[in-house]
């Protein structure tokens, strides 16, 4: 489908781009042809991260950035331009997620789920398009969202809050600014795991079989899968796609909340221990 140049001339910022789905989409632009950079707040895995996506011949930079800060992104944007040229493609992948009962969230776990999902992609997205449209330049927005911005889903209202925020943020902006060029649609993923992030919403090994048992496919999603459709949304093969929200997630979100089962597996009582144990180790890095 994709011939090697197919993102030849493309400039993008993936945001959370040093690991996960947001290295996975990053690799695959720029083996496809793409310029690429990529930020996060852990300079030791922008690095790592950039040493592998060099490997295919196009520029990449990393920038150590906060997404939650207005005026530090301001100047990454700035940076970027510098270093790289104007951009054309902004990815908001950056992401924050947990399992924690709703009744039991402090204002402060909350807001730490707004600030970086909502309020991250509304900074990021915002100086991305003033650059363009200020320039009367094109250009694409990805927002990476998630299924239960449809379903809801228990143990992580934040995420589903902040993420149906950003859902709603992408059709607003794909009317508004398509007179300016500028193209806005989202992927909604359903389970794919990656290391770190999948660890903090999956309790054990024995809720992880139940998950599978209980999926159409019984099975996880590829990182390729989703960095393919995310390929062919920033490319020119897409010109006339945008207000879209793509599911990709074997159907899973057809049987409800994607962790609306958790609730099947054992009492509440025990659920909350098993939060409780995993909100500790997080705390620990471990």
């Amino acid at each position: 489908m994709f011939q090697k140049e197919t993102l030849k001339g493309k400039k993008i910022l993936v945001t959370g781009g040093g690991s996960g789905l947001g290295l996975a989409m990053a690799d695959r632009f720029a083996e496809l042809g793409a310029d690429v950079a990529i930020c996060g707040r852990t300079e030791s895995k922008l690095q790592a991260a950039v040493e592998r996506l060099r490997s295919h011949g196009t520029r990449v930079e990393y920038f150590v950035c906060d997404v939650r800060d207005y005026d530090a992104v301001g100047r990454m944007f700035a940076d970027i331009e510098d270093r790289m040229g104007r951009l054309n493609g902004l990815v908001n992948n950056a992401a924050g997620n947990f399992l924690s009962p709703s009744e039991d969230l402090s204002p402060n776990a909350f807001r730490a789920v707004i600030d970086i999902v909502l309020m991250g992609t509304f900074n990021c997205t915002q100086h991305f398009a003033r650059r363009l449209i200020a320039e009367k330049s094109p250009g694409s927005i990805l927002n990476i969202v998630t299924t239960y911005v449809h379903t809801g889903s228990a143990f992580v209202m934040p995420s589903a809050a902040a993420k149906a925020g950003v859902y709603a943020m992408t059709m607003s902006l794909a009317y508004e600014w398509a007179e300016y060029g500028i193209r806005v649609n989202a992927i909604a993923p359903g389970p794919f795991p990656t290391k770190g992030a999948w660890s903090r919403l999956m309790p054990d090994e024995k809720f992880e079989q139940f998950y599978l048992q209980r999926h159409p496919l019984h099975r996880y999603g590829e990182k390729s899968e989703l960095a393919n459709l995310a390929a062919f949304i920033m490319s020119d093969m897409a010109p006339y796609l945008t207000g879209e929200c793509i599911t990709i997630d074997g159907a899973e979100r057809l049987q409800g909340g994607q962790f609306n089962f958790i609730t099947q597996m054992m009492p509440r009582d025990k659920l909350k221990a098993i939060f409780r144990a995993m909100k500790e180790k997080a705390r620990k890095g471990q």
